[in-house]
């Protein structure tokens, strides 16, 4: 998570809608996070009908959750709408904009929406799951929305960025100039004290430490632009990089990777926490909102 305030949301969008045709062709990090995600699963007893999947990308996760609570209904939203296309491929339940009547079957189907307004009534699901999305986020916005649209009871999982994830990226540019060329991730301590402050019972966190191998410092940012994953603060350098800056920034970079290749680093927080028993739910404004159990399919 970044201070949502850093992040052009234009830009953002625009990254991910133009990532989404390849982008399960490099998403190795995300499924390795998302497995991860649900072997925490494992140890919870949870029996959720109505899930909702934030940030679903091309709906991996969705589909296993799906999977994994037979009969329970899916709503995965994203912010870039090609990437809820490209999770509808296997499910044809795409609605276009959240905020028109959204009328669907079946067990699955994708809306396009922003995280920090989700076009969903207030405590109209049973458990929410987030995989490496908060991070493009106003977190805090988001764990309102969130707390809006859980039942009482109903339990939130997500994985999201910590402050060392690409840390050898970040230093290797830091040698060559003071711009933002990375964002700047929340520490997990101060994400456990937000959810907290904002209401959630019994928030539990740990951290994961994942390296990942590359050829060379451009295959790293080929791996990320084709993700979307790229640097898209409000702050960041707007000038071309140049040979010669970029070749500092590529001496810098440590070669420790296999085979004379180089790594990077990813700090991966997991969370889960509860909507409390009795809460205040604020009501939706703005915006159509719609129960998830009457999402339906129009006939013709």
């Amino acid at each position: 998570m970044v201070d949502g305030a850093d992040i052009d949301k234009r830009q953002m969008r625009g990254a991910f809608n133009r990532a989404a045709t390849h982008y399960d062709e490099v998403a190795r990090l995300q499924r390795e996070v998302a497995a991860q995600l649900l072997e925490r699963l494992d140890i919870i007893r949870v029996e959720p009908r109505a899930i909702l999947d934030i940030g679903c990308g091309t709906g991996y996760l969705s589909a296993a959750v799906a999977r994994r609570y037979r009969g329970a209904r899916v709503l995965g939203v994203d912010i870039a709408e090609a990437m809820a296309q490209r999770a509808n491929a296997t499910t044809k339940g795409f609605a276009p904009r959240a905020q028109t009547a959204l009328r669907l079957r079946g067990p699955r189907h994708f809306v396009c929406s922003d995280a920090e307004a989700l076009p969903l009534m207030p405590a109209s699901v049973d458990m929410a799951v987030s995989n490496l999305t908060l991070q493009w986020c106003d977190a805090r916005r988001v764990f309102a929305e969130v707390l809006r649209v859980l039942k009482p009871g109903g339990l939130f999982m997500f994985s999201t960025l910590g402050p060392d994830t690409l840390k050898e990226l970040r230093g290797a540019w830091q040698a060559v100039d003071g711009d933002v060329h990375v964002h700047q991730f929340v520490d997990m301590h101060d994400i456990g004290d937000w959810m907290l402050a904002d209401g959630f019972s019994d928030p539990v966190l740990d951290i994961e430490r994942l390296r990942l191998g590359y050829a060379d410092v451009t295959a790293l940012l080929r791996e990320l632009k084709q993700l979307g994953a790229h640097n898209v603060a409000t702050s960041r350098r707007r000038a071309l990089t140049g040979r010669e800056r970029f070749e500092r920034f590529r001496a810098a970079y440590p070669s420790d990777g296999p085979d004379g290749g180089i790594s990077a680093t990813y700090e991966v927080v997991f969370g889960h926490a509860w909507a409390p028993v009795a809460t205040r739910l604020a009501q939706s404004s703005g915006m159509s909102a719609v129960p998830l159990s009457e999402v339906k399919r129009p006939h013709g």
